[in-house]
């Protein structure tokens, strides 16, 4: 049995765009709905959305068969998170809140077995190595790992050249929600100072070899950051998709007087 290919990752060091969705329902009923659609990536997300390891698992799982790469935003970077989440098979991660080079090298040296790291040794446990049975496994999984790094604030936007330099992190994401509330903008994540401060940031994190993401669910800001050179964009998100269309359908049977006011979001 062979490594599993990381076509994420392959696609990003191809300089090919990957488009995704943002999965925070937390069922994998809901997370394959959204395989089924031709994604490039899903991001579980185990920040915000209620998604402990057996529902992360489950996700896995159900995308397993389709063209698609999970992604998985885990709560922090931390050794103790990651190591879980790396057994039970993710290998493309989104890790929140980096706001320097030492931790991001922290985040790295979290996903690689020594000496590279410091990753807990228990493949033959786990699902990421088939239950042992790829080969060679603990000495070349990491090159089919995918770690990116979330920047979002202004301590992060500083560092971003040292962020971007760390060698092991394969993209850099620009969390705009974050930003603006750091900025002064809180809900505000489309607001001409932070997407100024967004594009820019996309420019230095090109310049230094790697590839730029964010999540939008702004059809307009979403195709200015693909022009800008954004090369892995989420481009909606599963939770905010169900409340409009529910409330959409809802209000077109009701008079206006019996309506609650249109659903919205600050991505």
């Amino acid at each position: 049995m062979e490594l599993p290919v990381n076509h994420f990752k392959k696609a990003l060091n191809e300089g090919r765009t990957q488009l995704g969705l943002w999965c925070a329902l937390a069922n994998a009923y809901g997370t394959e709905i959204g395989a089924c659609a031709g994604y490039d990536w899903l991001l579980i997300d185990a920040e915000h959305g209620p998604n402990d390891l057996q529902l992360v698992l489950a996700q896995l799982q159900a995308v397993a068969p389709y063209p698609v790469t999970p992604v998985v935003r885990p709560l922090n970077g931390d050794s103790d998170t990651l190591k879980p989440l790396l057994d039970a098979g993710v290998q493309t991660f989104l890790i929140p809140m980096v706001e320097s080079a030492e931790q991001a090298r922290r985040i790295v040296a979290a996903t690689r077995y020594p000496p590279l790291g410091h990753r807990g040794v228990g493949a033959g446990l786990a699902r990421a190595s088939r239950w042992g049975r790829v080969p060679e496994y603990v000495h070349h999984c990491h090159t089919e790992l995918c770690i990116l790094i979330q920047v979002e604030n202004r301590a992060g936007i500083d560092n971003l050249n040292e962020i971007a330099a760390v060698e092991g992190v394969d993209g850099v994401f620009i969390g705009a929600a974050d930003l603006a509330a750091d900025m002064g903008y809180l809900g505000q994540p489309g607001h001409p100072a932070v997407n100024s401060v967004v594009l820019e940031a996309f420019k230095q994190i090109q310049v230094a070899g790697k590839p730029a993401g964010a999540l939008t669910v702004n059809e307009l800001l979403a195709h200015e950051h693909l022009a800008a050179g954004c090369q892995f964009l989420a481009i909606g998100a599963d939770t905010s998709l169900l409340a409009r269309v529910t409330d959409d359908l809802l209000r077109r049977f009701k008079s206006p007087e019996d309506t609650t006011p249109a659903h919205s979001n600050s991505y």
